[in-house]
C-alpha cells in the first residue's frame, strides 16, 4: 500500500513538472499561471506548495530539470575510446542536436537570462551537474595536446561556451534573424549547413599547427 502511494505521489510531481516546463517555456515566468499548471496537470494547488514550495520553487525545479537532462545525456557519451577530436565532435554533435530537439530549453534559458539568472542563483544543483562536463572536455584537450593533435592552451570552459553558442544563438534569435535576412533560419537545410560550418571552424581552431 505504501509503495502504491509513493508511486502516485511521484507521478503527481512528475506530471506537474512536465506541464510547468511547457507553460514556463511558452509564457515565461511572469506569464505562466499556477492555476493553469494545476488545471492541466490535474493537481490540487496545495500539491504545488507541497512539492515545490510555490511558483518560485517550481520554476527553479524546471530550470534544474531541463539543464539536468542536458548534462545527463552528455555524460552518457562514450568519448574515452575515440580520438580527442572525435570526442569533442561527438560532444558538439550531441549539444547541437539536443538544443534543436528541445526548444523548451532554449526558451527557458532565454527567459532566465532576461531575469539575470535570478532563479538559477537559488539552485544548489546546477553547479554540480555542470562541472563534470567541463572536466571531460579538459581531459580530451590534454589528451589531444599530448598526441599533438590539438594546439596548447585551449580553455575547456571557453571551448564549451563557443560550442553552445553555435547550437543556441541562431535558434534563440531565429524569429528576428529570419526576418532581417529574409531566410528561414530554422529550415532543415540551413541548419545542416550551419552545423557543417560550425564543425569546420571548431576543427580548425583545435588542431595543432606545426611550426
Amino acid at each position: 500500500m505504501l509503495k502504491k502511494l509513493e508511486k502516485v505521489s511521484t507521478g503527481t510531481r512528475e506530471r506537474i513538472l512536465r506541464i510547468a516546463i511547457s507553460e514556463f517555456s511558452e509564457k515565461g515566468y511572469s506569464g505562466a499561471r499556477v492555476s493553469t499548471i494545476c488545471r492541466k496537470s490535474r493537481a490540487n494547488p496545495r500539491m504545488i506548495y507541497h512539492y515545490f514550495s510555490g511558483k518560485d520553487g517550481l520554476y527553479v525545479a524546471v530550470l534544474e530539470h531541463v539543464l539536468g537532462e542536458l548534462r545527463q545525456e552528455e555524460l552518457k557519451l562514450d568519448v574515452e575510446h575515440v580520438s580527442p577530436l572525435d570526442g569533442i565532435m561527438q560532444l558538439f554533435d550531441f549539444t547541437y542536436e539536443h538544443f534543436g530537439q528541445h526548444p523548451e530549453l532554449i526558451h527557458i534559458l532565454s527567459g532566465e537570462n532576461l531575469q539575470r539568472a535570478k532563479f538559477l542563483k537559488r539552485s544548489s544543483k546546477t553547479p554540480v551537474v555542470a562541472s563534470p562536463l567541463i572536466s571531460l572536455i579538459g581531459q580530451l584537450l590534454k589528451k589531444g595536446e599530448k598526441t599533438a593533435e590539438f594546439r596548447r592552451g585551449i580553455d575547456p570552459l571557453q571551448l564549451y561556451v563557443a560550442m553552445v553558442g553555435f547550437a543556441y544563438f541562431h535558434r534563440s534569435n531565429a524569429p528576428t534573424l529570419s526576418v532581417i535576412f529574409k531566410s528561414d533560419i530554422l529550415k532543415g537545410d540551413w541548419q545542416a549547413e550551419h552545423k557543417r560550418y560550425a564543425k569546420e571552424m571548431l576543427e580548425r581552431f583545435l588542431k595543432h599547427k606545426p611550426s
